[in-house]
This record gives C-alpha cells, structure tokens and sequence, in this order.
C-alpha cells in the first residue's frame, strides 16, 4: 500500500481548503503584523513590500509568486513526482490568486498573538496539503527532494532560507518585524513536526507467539522488513519471539492495529526513532 496514491477527489479539496485558510492567514495576521512567513510566499511579500516602499508599485502577489516559484516546480518535476507536483502547482496558484482576491481584515493588533497564532494557522495548511499529497510550492518542494534523498526531517535545513529573508527585510524595514517573524516561524516548523509524520520513524518492539504472521502483515503494509529475536518471559520461563521493526510514524497506528489482528495477545511496545543507518524503504511521490 503506498502513501503517495491519494485520488483526486480527495487531494484537490484539501488543496482548495489548504490554499484558502493561507491566503486568509496572509490577509490578517501577516499583513496587520507586516511578517514573513518565509520560504518563497515571504520572499514574495518581501519583494512587493519593497516595490511598494521604493517605487509606489503595487506588484500583484500572484504574478511574483508564480515566477518565483519555477524552479521550485522545475525540481518537483524533475526529482520529485508529476502527480505531486501538479497538486502543488494547484495549491500555488489557488493561494495566489485567493491572496489577491480576499481583503485584508484586523483580527487583532496584539503582534504576539499575530505571530503565533499566524504560525500555528501557517503550519496547519501546509500540512494539509503535505498530508494530502502536495505542497504549498517553494521551499517545500526542495524540502521534500532533500527529505526523499536523504530520508531525514530536513524542514529545518530550510530555515537557513528563511534566515536570509528576514535579514534582508530587518535591514530594509526594521528589525522588530523579522525577529517576531522569527516566532511566526518557529511555530509553524513546530505544527509541521506535529502534524507531518513521514520522515519521521518509529520503532516496534512485539512480543508475540506469532512472529512470521505479524512479520508478513508488517511487510504486506509497509514494504518493510522485521527482525525476529528470540527470548525468554521472565515471569514463567517459557519462550517468547519479539519482533523488532522500524516503520513510518505515519504508519504506526495501521501497523498496530494490522499487528493486533493477526495476534490479539501481542504485547508492542512503540519507541519514537532519533536516526536511522542503512536501508530505509520510503515511497515516492508519484
């Protein structure tokens, strides 16, 4: 069963949702708190602040965002997956036009509130469309190349982007609206790690009288391997197989419960893996 074979009806939904709740996010938070969100939508609001502020030119969010976004799209074809990158030139394009459409409006003034809540709704469409199988276009798309390559969370590789954007705009237009994107982001990378779980691993230990069953229903789901060990229950001295497992965090919960049909007596103990070394099977986008 592969992650990444999502039916249209179900991705282009999630990207509509996902594409208007950021352009909504872009259209309260953001421009009443003057952030950037980072990655290529804050380049984007970086540029047309600048254009504005220097020229009195009101470049249309979409256009620049969509050309900023063709190499991204590029590699996303490339390397990445057709189908993916095509729901991700949806999300793109969505959310661009719907920035440019929905009109700006106060929820609050209090930046504190701007920056993290801002971060936590950004985060949370992002994910959306991650979980559906796009991304929101830009950096994302590279992240997910690094993230296939190397098989590591590398959403954090991508701050050093960000960094530089909000160096740019801290020289440009001040220093207190880049540090508060500094929350801004950090809270959306931290629903990212919340709520995305594919690169990430967990470990299974299970116990169980059934071991090259649990093994097959494990391989079956996952296109993963096990290991079985053999051991002894301290309570009464008799043998006892534990099958050891690293799969998807994503997947955890179907192995379990894929685990518990097979053998309902299974005793599993679910660790959360730091680092893996050697051959880690991880489907591709399509």
């Amino acid at each position: 069963m592969k992650e990444n074979q999502k039916k249209p009806y179900i991705v282009i939904p999630a990207v509509t949702i996902a594409a208007l709740v950021m352009a909504v996010n872009y259209k309260t938070f953001v421009t009443t708190g003057g952030l950037y969100p980072g990655g290529v939508s804050g380049l984007t609001i970086l540029l047309t602040r600048l254009f504005k502020s220097a020229f009195g030119i009101d470049l249309p969010f979409s256009v620049v965002n969509i050309a900023l976004n063709a190499i991204p799209v590029y590699i996303g074809f490339r390397f990445i997956g057709r189908n993916f990158t095509l729901y991700s030139c949806l999300m793109i394009l969505l959310s661009s036009v719907f920035t440019d459409l929905i009109p700006a409006h106060v929820v609050t003034e209090d930046i504190l509130l701007i920056s993290v809540f801002g971060g936590i709704i950004n985060g949370a469409a992002i994910c959306i469309c991650l979980n559906a199988g796009a991304t929101s276009g830009g950096t994302d798309f590279i992240s997910v190349f690094l993230s296939e390559k190397s098989g590591m969370d590398s959403f954090n590789l991508i701050l050093g982007f960000n960094a530089v954007i909000l160096s740019i705009a801290g020289v440009i237009f001040g220093w207190d609206k880049a540090l508060y994107s500094i929350i801004f982001q950090y809270a959306s990378t931290a629903v990212m790690h919340l709520l995305y779980k594919k690169y990430r691993q967990s470990t299974l230990f299970i116990v169980t009288n059934k071991p090259n069953e649990v093994c097959n229903a494990i391989y079956e789901l996952t296109t993963h391997g096990a290991t079985i060990l053999e051991g002894e229950g301290s309570y009464e001295h008799c043998e006892r197989n534990v099958v050891y497992s690293v799969v998807s965090a994503a997947q955890s919960k179907k192995v379990i419960k894929a685990v518990k049909d097979v053998d309902n007596q299974a005793f599993i103990n679910e660790v959360k893996t730091q680092k893996i070394r050697g051959n880690f099977f991880q489907p591709k986008e399509n």
